[in-house]
């Protein structure tokens, strides 16, 4: 039997409000809402390897695709992020195993402008990294800065964003600070090219989701250019302006006060809604991907 990826033996670290990274209390840290408000400038983030882009474009798996099954998409990458930070090390891997199958296919052909594979575990290294660096902007924006025991442990726990994939943890950079110069470097890399930049722009307004919903893309786009590194957002070609800085914190600084007085459920949701839908998949023989 498989012990809950969560541990309870081990000594906190000092001053660190959360635990160590091996029984960090990821339900007391992690905000749900954050993954609505920064998924697609994540997916941005990740798409800026120009691998993992194409990988996604030239994807021959339609049932994946955000743009034919947007709703499936958003449980399938949601389930991922609930079972990667909270599930056990069993769900973990039931979950790596439904995504492999999924994955095996998503290979480059003779065609393709670029080498790309599913599996390839530097590629799967750049989207935990992004995933990582997402998760904490936003829980900064929306809460204020961990203290640094906490936030030690909490990158060290965040290694499962890709480790639930193929990704070995010894790709994981040692420290914050090793991560910190494998984001810079890397993100100054990153360039996106005319058909990977239409594929971002129908996301960001929504193009794949019924004409009523399409009315949220203004705000949408706004919140993904606040979001966006600096890089990125030149490449994307979309402006930002001090004035809209500040809007864009005040908002999230609002969002955050009020979130943060609500019960630890409804803080969660939809993550434990997620995690909860696959455990039920999962006794009922229903596929999770």
């Amino acid at each position: 039997m498989t012990a809950p990826l969560r541990a309870t033996t081990p000594e906190p670290v000092p001053g660190s409000r959360y635990g160590t990274a091996e029984d960090f209390d990821i339900e007391k840290y992690w905000s749900g809402v954050a993954a609505f408000l920064g998924g697609t400038a994540n997916v941005i983030m990740q798409l800026s390897l120009t691998p993992v882009a194409y990988g996604v474009l030239e994807s021959n798996v339609d049932s994946g695709k955000v743009t034919l099954h947007p709703w499936k998409r958003l449980r399938t990458t949601l389930t991922y992020l609930a079972v990667a930070l909270m599930g056990t090390e069993e769900e973990r891997a039931a979950y790596r195993e439904a995504v492999d199958t999924s994955h095996r296919s998503i290979r480059s052909s003779a065609e393709s402008p670029v080498k790309y594979n599913a599996f390839d575990p530097k590629l799967q290294l750049w989207v935990a990294a992004c995933l990582y660096w997402g998760i904490v902007d936003l829980e900064e924006r929306l809460h204020g800065p961990l203290d640094a025991a906490s936030a030690d442990a909490f990158y060290q726990y965040a290694a499962r964003l890709g480790t639930t994939l193929q990704m070995r943890r010894e790709l994981w950079p040692a420290d914050r600070a090793a991560f910190d110069e494998y984001w810079t470097t890397n993100l100054a890399t990153k360039t996106i090219d005319a058909r990977t930049r239409d594929y971002f722009n129908g996301l960001i307004d929504l193009k794949m989701v019924a004409p009523p919903l399409r009315l949220f893309a203004p705000v949408q786009r706004f919140v993904v250019a606040g979001l966006l590194p600096p890089h990125l957002r030149a490449e994307m070609g979309m402006r930002w302006t001090p004035r809209q800085d500040r809007a864009l914190n005040l908002l999230l600084r609002a969002i955050g006060t009020v979130h943060g007085r609500l019960p630890q459920r409804l803080r969660l949701f939809p993550m434990n809604f997620y995690l909860w839908d696959l455990r039920r998949r999962r006794r009922l023989g229903k596929p999770l991907v």
